[in-house]
């Protein structure tokens, strides 16, 4: 999807299942956009939820016609130093309880990890330090030991099939691993990076992107070479001179990659005043033609801004959306055709935004969270005013920064770590 272009629908990523929601953001790119349906709601019609207690829920995907698939994760064991473990549930798609579960996968170190269904139909998982293949029945295939002790964050499938996955750090080096789907073995030699790397991969058709703890860097695959290959000519160091942290995943709409800066925070219930860094975090955009064509925008100002997600970017209206999550400010902002000129359009304040968010392009409707009084609300937004149209307590007390995904109808389910609701409106 090309900003500016008018396209009002996702361009799908070939590497994945043909569903409207095969991996987490909806695809590598990221763009957190819903192909093919809108919620619609109505005046009069408000938002109801169903929920259910979880482990530790990341992420639901979806694969063939009805079939949602649920990623969890232990976690007290890392506390005492113990390996961790993931599993995937086929759930109902209305009363969210469990049709069939996977065995406990190993992991190791913990960190949410992430979960895809790919082209040839298989789920494909990376938690731990392990990356896993299951059939669409839950049923383990096969299990690949990753190279280094260390928490692997997710996983994204190139065009050409191949998965791409990196270890998380923010003082080791970044390595990315390339896996054969079918053998899910190594398929190529593991990819130095210049720098550590906190936020997950992005990636559009075979470029690899990545935001290190002080740049933006990319790779491509090579036929030829049957390897990642970075690319020397774009680069961009964001941090500069500044006294910013890390940024966090990368948006790419085809045109530029966006992303937002300190990244470094004191999460544990939730993001606010969770910040660390005493500067304001800023919304990042670069180039993909040229990495010397960027802007910084701040998101509200204030010290102590800080995030743990991407922002989101509507191509179809040139609208771009970012927040601070420490401050509890959302602001989105109007675009020019060449992307370099922005108005702020609208603003809200002490509003709890720290998750990934979900677009329904042709109806304009934005799902974002807001944390307050103490619980998760998710409340769903006109992305071009700001209005709200409607708002429902999913109840869990942790505010949420994983993965929603849509549904199979008007409704959408929303992770929050300790709960997991489905969320429609009647």
């Amino acid at each position: 999807m090309l900003a500016g272009t008018g396209e009002a629908q996702p361009m799908r990523a070939h590497g994945y299942f043909d569903s409207p929601w095969p991996c987490e953001d909806g695809g590598p790119a990221r763009m957190q956009s819903v192909r093919g349906t809108s919620l619609g709601l109505t005046t009069g019609e408000q938002l109801h939820c169903v929920t259910r207690n979880t482990l530790l829920s990341t992420m639901t995907v979806l694969g063939a016609p009805g079939e949602v698939y649920l990623l969890t994760h232990s976690a007290l064991r890392a506390r005492i130093g113990l390996p961790t473990t993931a599993c995937v549930e086929r759930i109902d798609p209305l009363t969210l309880q469990t049709i069939e579960r996977s065995p406990r996968l190993a992991g190791g170190p913990m960190w949410p990890g992430g979960m895809a269904i790919h082209r040839n139909g298989d789920l494909y998982l990376v938690y731990g330090r392990y990356a896993h293949r299951l059939n669409r029945a839950c049923e383990p295939l096969a299990a690949l030991q990753l190279p280094l002790d260390a928490p692997y964050n997710s996983l994204v499938v190139l065009d050409n099939g191949l998965i791409v996955t990196k270890n998380l750090s923010d003082t080791v080096p970044a390595r990315l691993t390339v896996i054969d789907p079918d053998r899910l073995q190594r398929a190529a030699p593991d990819a130095d990076c210049p720098e550590p790397s906190v936020a997950r991969l992005s990636a559009r058709g075979n470029t690899v992107y990545l935001v290190g703890v002080r740049s933006i860097f990319r790779y491509h695959w090579s036929d030829t070479q049957q390897r990642l290959v970075p690319d020397s000519d774009w680069r961009l160091d964001y941090i500069g001179d500044s006294a910013q942290s890390y940024g966090w995943d990368a948006v790419i709409d085809g045109e530029n990659a966006w992303f937002m800066d300190n990244g470094r925070h004191r999460y544990v219930l939730s993001m606010a005043a969770a910040g660390v860094s005493t500067t304001a975090n800023r919304l990042i955009r670069v180039s993909l033609v040229d990495a010397r064509s960027h802007q910084a925008l701040a998101v509200c100002g204030l010290p102590g801004g800080s995030i743990t997600n991407p922002p989101l970017v509507d191509p179809l209206r040139r609208i771009v959306v970012g927040y601070d999550s420490a401050n509890r400010h959302l602001q989105a902002w109007r675009f020019d055709s060449d992307a370099r000129t922005f108005a702020p359009l609208w603003h809200k304040s002490r509003f709890g935004c720290a998750s990934h968010m979900l677009l329904y392009p042709q109806s304009g409707e934005l799902v974002v969270n807001d944390y307050r009084r103490a619980g998760e609300e998710v409340v769903v937004l006109d992305i071009a005013s700001g209005a709200e149209r409607g708002r429902v307590r999913s109840g869990g007390i942790t505010q949420g920064v994983v993965f929603p995904s849509p549904g199979w109808g008007r409704d959408f389910y929303w992770s929050s770590m300790g709960r997991l609701a489905r969320i429609y409106p009647q």
